[in-house]
């Protein structure tokens, strides 16, 4: 059983594309892609600093064209081979563009979009977050609570997101939970809080004229790690989970429900398979970073999915 899986805000680093762009196939999709957002994403793919690439209006396409980019350099059918796909916040809307809820083309105007939208929301008021390491759950989500911040991810074992505004990340970062340590992340807001708000109405006039289709394979939501088969519904909960918390936890507990074996994480790849390597106990994990590792993630791909792939 196969899961593959997109990251979101934060895993980007610079020049992570530079190798990407000497595959063809990964080239040719990529300007494709950079051709129907109206984004540059060949260039902040590869020369493109830090400051750059944060900025929620270029970080959120370019995730999503990476992870689908990358995917269809494996396979030109790899999506419809996986069990599972899921993605981690904008990372859903790679996985929903391979399950075939929507086009890549529909994914990549509404990425496009909801990066504008959550960067105004942005810029507001200093917002930013931090991950949690460690700690009893209980007692962070209640010291979250009490900091006047937001529970934005659940990371599964050992891994909290919080989230609010700057101020108040300081003060938190001065009394931390007992057994703890922060990290503050590389993303521009807070994300999947109520910051957000101002985006979600914008997004759901751009998500309803966004044509929609069933999904061809087990597509899982963040809000809850249910499967959706509508691909309206899937859209839908797209645009609400803005100014929602991430239950990834959920999202891996529907993987090991379903028995899977095998979980790869598509480009800029490591942070999902590290929070599943706490969680998924012999579950094996793929990260797929340069082109060299093609011929390998195929393998795995065969190994976890048996079925005639084009290559």
């Amino acid at each position: 059983m196969l899961a593959i899986v997109a990251p979101g805000q934060g895993a980007q680093k610079p020049g992570f594309l530079s190798a990407w762009m000497e595959d063809s196939t990964f080239a040719a999709h990529l300007q494709w892609l950079s051709a129907v957002a109206d984004i540059d994403l060949v260039a902040h793919g590869t020369v493109s600093d830090e400051a750059t690439i944060k900025d929620t209006s270029i970080a959120q396409p370019l995730l999503v064209a990476s992870a689908l980019a990358t995917g269809w350099s494996v396979a030109p059918d790899l999506f419809s081979r996986a069990d599972v796909l899921a993605g981690h916040s904008v990372g859903e809307i790679a996985a929903g563009a391979g399950a075939g809820a929507f086009s890549p083309e529909a994914a990549m105007v509404l990425v496009r979009e909801r990066g504008r939208a959550m960067a105004q929301a942005a810029a507001v008021t200093e917002t930013s977050m931090t991950a949690v390491i460690g700690g009893k759950p209980e007692e962070v989500v209640a010291a979250i609570g009490a900091a006047g911040l937001t529970p934005a991810n659940y990371n599964g074992k050992g891994q909290i997101v919080a989230a609010g505004t700057v101020a108040q990340l300081a003060a938190f970062a001065e009394n931390p939970p007992a057994r703890t340590r922060l990290f503050p992340l590389t993303v521009a807001g807070a994300f999947h809080t109520v910051h957000m708000e101002p985006a979600v109405d914008h997004l759901r006039e751009v998500a309803a004229a966004m044509p929609t289709s069933r999904p061809s394979v087990a597509l899982l939501s963040n809000r809850d790690g249910a499967i959706v088969g509508d691909g309206r519904a899937f859209a839908d909960r797209l645009v609400a989970q803005v100014a929602h918390p991430v239950r990834w936890d959920l999202c891996m507990e529907t993987m090991a429900a379903r028995g899977v074996t095998g979980i790869m994480e598509l480009a800029p790849a490591g942070t999902l398979t590290g929070i599943a390597k706490r969680n998924l106990k012999g579950v094996e994990l793929f990260n797929l970073d340069t082109p060299d590792q093609l011929d390998e993630a195929r393998a795995f791909v065969e190994a976890h999915s048996p079925q005639t792939a084009e290559a």
